[in-house]
């Protein structure tokens, strides 16, 4: 079910159908993200015409190109290389004429790939805001509309800059609910929030930010382009990949194994732990009560949830709902799981996610190992590496968000 959700979000087998029509004048190719440098290389494969351009990808994620520039760069994290890769963008779309076409292959990562600080800002200055944020248990799209604020590219500041040539952004979501505007931080999007939306989530979250972020977002100078701008009419935006289209592909691997698919939704979001809870309990109820499903039965979910850090394991949101999983079953018998992120990274960790098996908690105290004090300590990582449970891929060149699967076998 795994490669399944990962295959049905190559961009080989999305992205063509979604090529806009050839322009009068030159077409660049622009992006960022997890999947941008395999987007770039089925932009190339399927492109009859002039192309040039320049994507920026995680290390690792690379492929070969002929006619794109793929520059390699940290996340989450940025880094100088990302920095460096997000003024060459900006550079890139500018100048250009009503004749000319942008292609903006966008996807996971993106934020964090494209990182060019706003006047005022350094590189340093948004990575102590980016570290902080993801210490702090934010969702995406409160830690994406902080990045908007902080950033001389993203919030549709991009699209502005490429103004008049005509911009299609093509997008791979990993944000739940498919929302354009958060995907990468919508460097061709129009951005509904406001420095006021930021200055709130810098206080809610108590983050600690440097002074220069404090008074930029207090100065609130430029604010990012709104629906309505006229620099981004006649854009087009689509998602050409998303979490949906991959759990349907779960499912019918399911439906081929005999096992009842009951996907609970693609944008699941709270704390992991949280998620789990509701996780175990919905198992039961298909164990004691055959709802949703009849055993054997799999609950299918994808989303994005989240990690409010205070121990000093090594984690991942994936390995951290598994393990609190793994908690809230107790070793109930017959019930397994799965939870990986499909870009093949969970969080800042070498592993997808992991796998539950009945025997983990079994397993786990005879190396004596404590699946709660590990879950206290956030050492997901650290419990599943133990057992030898690690889902590890490598970089899958794609992202449509966390993938869990829970399977509740048929007991005799």
């Amino acid at each position: 079910m795994f490669d399944a959700v990962v295959a049905a979000a190559q961009p080989d087998l999305v992205l063509p159908e979604f090529l806009p029509k050839k322009p009068k004048g030159r077409t660049v190719v622009i992006g960022a993200g997890k999947a941008s440098a395999a987007m770039a290389a089925a932009l190339e494969r399927h492109w009859r015409g002039n192309l040039s351009g320049l994507v920026v990808t995680r290390y690792g994620y690379a492929v070969p190109t002929k006619r794109i520039e793929i520059v390699e760069a940290a996340h989450p994290v940025p880094d100088d290389n990302g920095a460096r890769a997000a003024a060459r963008i900006l550079q890139t779309v500018q100048g250009l004429t009503k004749d000319d076409l942008v292609i903006c292959l966008i996807s996971g990562g993106g934020s964090a790939l494209m990182p060019l600080p706003a006047p005022g800002l350094t590189l340093a200055d948004k990575q102590a805001v980016n570290r902080a944020l993801l210490l702090s248990g934010a969702n995406i799209s409160e830690m994406n509309c902080v990045r908007k604020h902080l950033s001389a590219i993203k919030g549709g500041r991009l699209a502005a800059a490429a103004y008049p040539a005509r911009v299609v952004s093509l997008l791979i979501s990993d944000v739940p609910g498919d929302e354009p505007a958060v995907i990468a931080s919508g460097p061709t999007v129009a951005d509904p929030t406001s420095f006021a939306d930021a200055r709130g989530l810098i206080e809610r979250y108590r983050i600690d930010a440097p002074d220069a972020v404090k008074r930029h977002l207090a100065d609130a100078l430029e604010e990012t382009p709104k629906p309505g701008d006229k620099r981004l009419r006649g854009g087009e935006v689509h998602v050409i990949a998303a979490p949906q289209a991959s759990l349907m592909a779960a499912a019918k691997v399911a439906r081929r194994a005999g096992v009842t698919p009951v996907i609970l939704g693609d944008a699941i979001e709270g704390e992991a732990r949280h998620v789990a809870i509701v996780h175990a309990g919905i198992a039961r109820q298909v164990r004691r009560h055959g709802q949703p499903g009849k055993a054997p039965c799999v609950l299918l979910s994808g989303g994005e949830t989240t990690v409010t850090v205070k121990g000093k394991g090594r984690g991942g949101r994936n390995a951290e709902f598994l393990l609190a999983l793994a908690v809230a079953l107790d070793g109930d018998a017959g019930i397994w799981g799965l939870a990986g992120d499909t870009d093949g990274i969970d969080g800042t960790e070498d592993n997808a996610g992991a796998v539950l098996t009945p025997d983990s908690l079994t397993r786990a105290r005879k190396l004596g190992l404590s699946a709660r004090a590990m879950l206290e300590n956030n050492d997901g990582y650290g419990f599943f590496a133990a057992l030898g449970d690690l889902v590890v891929t490598g970089p899958t060149r794609t992202n449509v968000n966390d993938f869990k699967a829970v399977l509740i076998e048929k007991l005799s």
